[in-house]
């Protein structure tokens, strides 16, 4: 047995345990996990790109089975219902050769409609009406219990942390490529092009689609089309993409210069760099994540200052909220299952944290803990929708920041985990 399926082995046994817990807790005789379904496009027979539920691929590490199940009992073997039907239009879902295999009864289904539920309490998790769950005679999604099923991947198992490991690495590889077709004056979409065929993977398959953006595009946070002509200049790429291993997301970004960007515009991704690997140095259990943000702020004032963007002291640059103009975003988030993990903004308890009021976009409020996989991304960017509104403040080097307009946006991002040493950083760092 290799260390990889002894690390699920273990993964597993503690897992189940877990669910077995929290059933006896919330008074459940069991909880069956509904995998979703694709969604079809209006007036076609054809589907939406499908990815599974979470708490599915926490426990099968599959994301892209549909209409599938998984049935977790007390005092019995869980089982897989898992749907694969013969179809001659279609190649039948099938399982990997991995150890949790064993450890479900598997039963190949045909059916869309969800299985039979034993005597019993039972509740159904997913996309489930109430309706539905109803006529199933479960409880559809109770909070209580969904509650303890999202704080079971808030801190990481061995395995799990391999699986996040091995994403990121296989990722890298992806950005590496990309970079090459930037450098060599791709348009967007070659770019895109070299990402997927460094990590191997189809679109569909990643855990989100990728953003891809040449020059002022970077300064789009989450934009969404790939040019097929590239521009007449190369001022910068920012790339933001990740691969899925077993189930388990990468989600790395980063920012590099063109052939003619400005010289103002390095030092700045540098200073970008440099905030990025302080914060990460700062990550440790106990320590606050919305400290962190704050600190994100303070950092990102004293590059504006230093980079001559803004005439001000550091302390003016914060009360003013002009960082939050120039990074509006929060400082990162939980990984697993999914990029955007659950149970970012509740404490262990289940009580909802919400974000600072001037800092609504936060997406993790909690204590960092060991064993948490958190980003960490901090950025800098030229959007005019949000700088107009400073318009009128002369200690804002205008000429510096509209020279800068065409360049976008910065920003770095790495997968880290939280450990009682330190920091480790599961992305690897550029040759």
């Amino acid at each position: 047995m290799t260390e990889c399926e002894r690390q699920q082995h273990a993964h597993l046994d503690a897992l189940l345990q877990a669910y077995h817990e929290a059933l006896a807790v919330h008074k459940f005789d069991g909880v069956l996990v509904f995998s979703g379904q694709p969604a079809r496009h209006f007036g076609d027979d054809q589907h939406a790109t499908f990815t599974a539920y979470g708490h599915f691929v926490h426990l099968t590490g599959q994301a892209h089975l549909a209409h599938s199940w998984v049935m977790v009992r007390l005092g019995e073997p869980s089982t897989l219902y898992l749907h694969s039907p013969a179809d001659i239009w279609h190649l039948p879902a099938y399982l990997p050769e991995e150890p949790w295999v064993e450890r479900f009864r598997v039963e190949p289904r045909k059916t869309h409609e969800p299985p039979a539920l034993p005597p019993g309490r039972f509740a159904v998790l997913g996309e489930i009406s109430d309706g539905m769950a109803q006529v199933m005679g479960a409880e559809a999604n109770p909070s209580g219990l969904v509650a303890a099923l999202n704080e079971l991947r808030v801190r990481k198992s061995a395995y799990e942390v391999s699986c996040l490991r091995n994403a990121n690495h296989q990722a890298m590889a992806g950005h590496l490529s990309a970079r090459e077709a930037f450098d060599a004056g791709g348009a967007e979409f070659d770019i895109q092009l070299a990402y997927l065929g460094g990590v191997r993977q189809r679109e569909s398959e990643l855990p989100y689609p990728n953003i891809v953006g040449l020059n002022a595009h970077g300064g789009v946070l989450h934009y969404q089309h790939y040019d097929t002509v590239a521009p007449e200049k190369r001022r910068s790429l920012l790339l933001d993409a990740g691969v899925r291993y077993r189930g388990y997301c990468a989600d790395i970004t980063r920012t590099w210069p063109g052939h003619d960007s400005v010289a103002e515009f390095t030092p700045l991704i540098d200073g970008v760099t440099s905030l990025q690997h302080d914060l990460i140095a700062q990550l440790a259990p106990g320590v606050s994540y919305v400290d962190l943000h704050r600190r994100m702020h303070e950092g990102l004032a004293a590059l504006l200052v230093e980079q001559r963007l803004v005439n001000a002291s550091i302390e003016s640059v914060l009360e003013s909220g002009l960082t939050q103009a120039f990074c509006p975003h929060g400082l990162g988030h939980l990984l697993g299952a999914q990029v955007h993990d659950v149970a970012g903004l509740v404490d262990a308890t289940g009580q909802r944290r919400p974000p600072p009021a001037e800092h609504p976009a936060l997406r993790l409020t909690r204590e960092l803990e060991v064993g948490m996989v958190v980003t960490v991304e901090p950025g800098l960017y030229i959007i005019p929708m949000l700088l107009e509104t400073h318009r009128h403040r002369p200690e804002v080097n205008w000429d510096r920041v509209d020279q800068l307009a065409d360049h976008g946006g910065i920003r770095i991002e790495d997968n880290v985990l939280v450990t009682a040493a330190g920091p480790d950083n599961l992305t690897p760092q550029e040759p």
